[in-house]
């Protein structure tokens, strides 16, 4: 695989001085200063990743811009996953005004910090959802097992529209297997055999681990993926720097490389690229 090919398929930059990532605070040193692309750039050349999707980490219109704005002075930035207010009244308009940007390629409403755990099945305006779908537009689903029903009821309402599961929707790794596997486990096996064929990112595992984790920790999560999804529908990404609050790049980066190298080539290269890049139409 040469490095040409290799994209991380989910991490973030952020400047705390915007002023709108509620979730982070002057506790959480590790992350809570300007991460940007000459940030990234040693680790990306340290791994050979060429390219990498950049994913929205504050609900507002506003980050989706800024991110937009990297993303025209950086070919590293592949792609942008924004942030719209999908049950607004100007949800088609501010879908339209981002398709415009060439990068702009999905969107996340941030699912795992609203309160009703319900509100895909309900909440998003249908004419919303229609316009995502009519531009060419994914999905990220960030979530937790408790929130799978009501995704399941979404994507049955929405066959056409292209949907990626988050960070393998986030098993409490750190609890112990006997206690992390279920409900996870059957909410993955639900949501992976839905006809519409739901795409998988094995990321973000390494921050639900208990610190100090090793291949053996993660192993029996990224089989089950593996086994659920395919390598046909699964996508390596850091959620760097979210990472370096349990692990780095360049480890998180080898261990993942470690945990499917008994897969054959071709589908450690589709999960190592191109399957974000035909996702996300890179």
């Amino acid at each position: 695989m040469s490095a040409a090919d290799t994209i991380d398929a989910h991490q973030h930059y952020w400047d705390p001085a915007r002023g709108d990532y509620g979730w982070l605070t002057p506790d959480m040193p590790s992350l809570y200063r300007e991460f940007g692309p000459d940030d990234l750039a040693p680790l990306r050349q340290a791994t050979g990743v060429a390219r990498t999707v950049v994913v929205q980490a504050a609900p507002t219109v506003d980050e989706t811009r800024y991110l937009l704005r990297l993303a025209r002075d950086d070919d590293s930035i592949a792609g942008v996953v924004g942030w719209i207010p999908l049950d607004s009244v100007d949800a088609l308009k501010i879908i339209d005004e981002f398709a415009r940007d060439p990068k702009f390629k999905g969107v996340r409403p941030m699912l795992q910090d609203l309160p009703d755990d319900t509100w895909i099945a309900h909440a998003p305006r249908a004419d919303a959802i229609e316009r995502l779908i009519e531009r060419d537009l994914a999905f990220d689903a960030l979530i937790f097992a408790r929130h799978v029903p009501s995704l399941i009821e979404f994507v049955r309402r929405y066959p056409k529209l292209r949907i990626v599961v988050d960070h393998g929707a986030k098993p409490p790794i750190r609890d112990g297997v006997d206690t992390a596997w279920q409900p996870w486990a059957d909410g993955i096996a639900q949501l992976a055999a839905l006809p519409q064929k739901l795409y998988c990112k094995l990321s973000g595992l390494a921050t639900e681990a208990s610190a100090n984790w090793t291949d053996a920790t993660l192993q029996p999560y990224v089989e089950h993926l593996v086994a659920h999804f395919g390598v046909e529908r699964l996508m390596w990404g850091s959620d760097w720097p979210v990472l370096n609050l349990n692990g780095d790049y360049t480890g998180w980066h080898a261990a993942a490389t470690r945990l499917i190298a008994h897969l054959e080539k071709a589908g450690q290269e589709a999960i190592f690229g191109a399957n974000a890049r035909a996702f996300y139409r890179l």
